[in-house]
C-alpha cells in the first residue's frame, strides 16, 4: 500500500524523484536568456557573477537542508517560518513563495511560446499565443490533479529530456571557443555585478520547490538534504560550463535575445539552434509542472493551518491530491501569464524568492534552540553559515532598483491585508 501522510497526501515522490524535482525546480527559463543580459552587464566578468551566485545559492541551500531534515509536512519554508517565528511570519512567507511560483510560472510560459516561435512563427501570434497558453496550463493541471506520482514520473521525463540537450551544447561547443573572447575589460561597478548576480538568482533558484511537497516525499527528512546537494552541484557546473561556451562562441552575446540557440546555430549549424530550442521547450515545460506542483501545495498548507479557507485544504477522494489548491493556483497563473511580461515576473520572483530564503536561513538557529523535531542533517557551523547567507541576501536586496523594490513591498502589504482581513471575518 502507498503510504500516506497525516494530511492524507500520498507519498509518492521517491528518492531520485526528489533529486530530478529539484533540478527540474532550477532549471528553467532563466539559463536561455539570462547568458545575454548578464554578458550586457558587466561582460567577461559574468563568468565570475555565475560563480559567486552560485557560491550563494550554495550557503542557502545548507540552511534549507539542515531546516528541510526536521520536518515531514507539507509546505516547507511556510512551515518553518511557522515553527520558529509564529503564524504572522509564516503566512507573509507563505505568501510570497506562492507569490514567486506564480510569478515564475507567467516568466516561463511566455518565453515557453517565444521558444515555440523558432519553429513555429505564427505561436507568437496573439490568438495562438493565448491558446497555447491555455492548453499548457490545462494539461499541467490535469496531471497534477490526477496524482502525484503522474506528476513526478512527468518531472523524471522532463529532467533528462533538458539535461541531453544541454550536455551535447557544451561538449560541442568547448571545441569552438575563441580564448580572446575572455580577456577582461574595465572592472565593472560593484552595483552592476551585485546586479547581475541578483538577476542570475532566478536561474540558480527554485530549489525550495523540492522541499514544499514534503508530506508526498518517501522520507523528505533522510532525502531532502541529499537531493539539494546533488542538484545544486550539478546546475552550477552545467550553467558555469554553458556560460563559457557562450562567451567563447557568440561574438554577439550582449544583442542576442536567445543566446544558447544563436551560439548553438554558430558551431553546430542549423541542426544546433533546432536542438538547443527543443531542449529550451522540454525544460521550460518541466520547470512549469514543477512551479504548479508546489505552488499548489503552499496554499494547501496554509488553509490546513486555519489561514486560508479550509475548503482550499480538501483532498481528492479518489486521486490524493488537493485538488482545489491545484485548481486555485492554475487559475491564477493562467490570469498572471496572460498579462505579465518575461522581465516583470522575473524580477518579482526573484526579489520574493530571497525573502523566504532569508527566512528559512534565519529559522536555523532559533530551530536549534526550541523543542523543534530533531534534524536528520547536521550543519557544521550552522548558525554562522545562516549569518553569512543572510548578509549576502541583504546585500543582493540593497542593489534591486526602487521599482523593484517598491513592487516587492506592495506585494507583501497585501499580503498583510489578506491574512488581517481573513483573521477578522473568523472572528466574526
Amino acid at each position: 500500500m502507498a503510504q500516506t501522510s497525516s494530511e492524507g497526501l500520498v507519498r509518492g515522490i521517491r528518492r531520485w524523484d526528489l533529486v530530478a524535482i529539484t533540478i527540474n525546480g532550477i532549471i528553467g527559463a532563466g539559463i536561455f536568456g539570462l547568458p545575454a543580459k548578464v554578458f550586457s552587464l558587466i561582460g567577461s566578468y559574468s563568468l565570475l557573477a555565475f560563480v559567486a551566485c552560485a557560491l550563494v545559492v550554495t550557503l542557502i541551500i545548507l540552511c534549507f537542508a539542515e531546516v528541510g531534515s526536521r520536518f515531514d509536512e507539507t509546505g516547507g519554508p511556510y512551515v518553518y517560518a511557522r515553527e520558529a517565528f509564529g503564524a504572522t511570519v509564516a503566512f507573509e512567507v507563505g505568501w510570497l513563495i506562492w507569490l514567486a511560483r506564480l510569478t515564475a510560472f507567467a516568466a516561463n510560459c511566455n518565453l515557453l511560446v517565444s521558444y515555440l516561435g523558432y519553429f513555429w512563427p505564427g505561436a507568437t501570434m496573439n490568438l495562438w499565443r493565448v491558446t497555447i497558453i491555455c492548453l499548457v496550463v490545462i494539461s499541467l493541471t490535469a496531471i497534477n490533479v490526477l496524482g502525484v506520482r503522474q506528476a513526478a514520473i512527468t518531472s523524471d521525463f522532463f529532467t533528462i529530456g533538458k539535461l541531453i540537450p544541454m550536455i551535447v551544447f557544451v561538449a560541442a561547443g568547448l571545441f569552438f571557443l575563441n580564448t580572446h573572447a575572455f580577456a577582461l575589460g574595465a572592472r565593472p561597478s560593484s552595483g552592476a555585478f551585485s546586479q547581475s548576480v541578483l538577476l542570475l538568482i532566478y536561474a540558480f533558484t527554485g530549489f525550495e520547490m523540492a522541499a514544499i511537497p514534503a508530506g508526498e516525499i518517501r522520507d523528505p527528512q533522510k532525502h531532502l538534504p541529499r537531493a539539494l546537494l546533488i542538484a545544486i552541484a550539478v546546475v552550477a557546473l552545467l550553467y558555469i560550463l554553458i556560460q563559457i561556451v557562450c562567451v567563447g562562441t557568440l561574438p554577439e552575446l550582449a544583442q542576442s535575445q536567445k543566446p544558447l540557440a544563436d551560439a548553438g546555430t554558430r558551431f553546430l549549424g542549423t541542426a544546433g539552434g533546432a536542438i538547443i530550442s527543443a531542449g529550451a521547450i522540454i525544460s521550460i515545460t518541466g520547470n512549469l509542472n514543477i512551479v504548479l506542483l508546489s505552488g499548489s501545495r503552499v496554499p494547501f498548507a496554509m488553509a490546513e493551518q486555519n489561514q486560508l479557507p479550509s475548503f482550499i485544504a480538501k483532498v481528492h477522494r479518489r486521486f490524493c491530491t488537493p485538488h482545489v489548491a491545484i485548481f486555485c493556483t492554475a487559475a491564477m497563473m493562467l490570469v498572471l501569464t496572460l498579462k505579465q511580461s518575461f522581465v516583470q515576473a522575473l524580477t518579482i520572483s526573484a526579489i520574493a524568492r530571497l525573502l523566504t530564503y532569508a527566512a528559512t536561513c534565519a529559522a536555523l538557529p532559533v530551530l536549534r534552540r526550541t523543542d523543534a523535531p530533531p534534524a536528520l542533517f547536521r550543519l557544521r557551523g550552522g548558525t554562522i553559515i545562516s549569518i553569512l547567507a543572510l548578509l549576502l541576501a541583504a546585500w543582493l536586496l540593497a542593489n534591486s532598483t526602487l521599482k523593484e523594490a517598491i513592487t516587492a513591498a506592495i506585494a507583501g502589504v497585501v499580503g498583510l491585508m489578506v491574512y488581517a482581513t481573513y483573521r477578522l471575518s473568523r472572528r466574526g
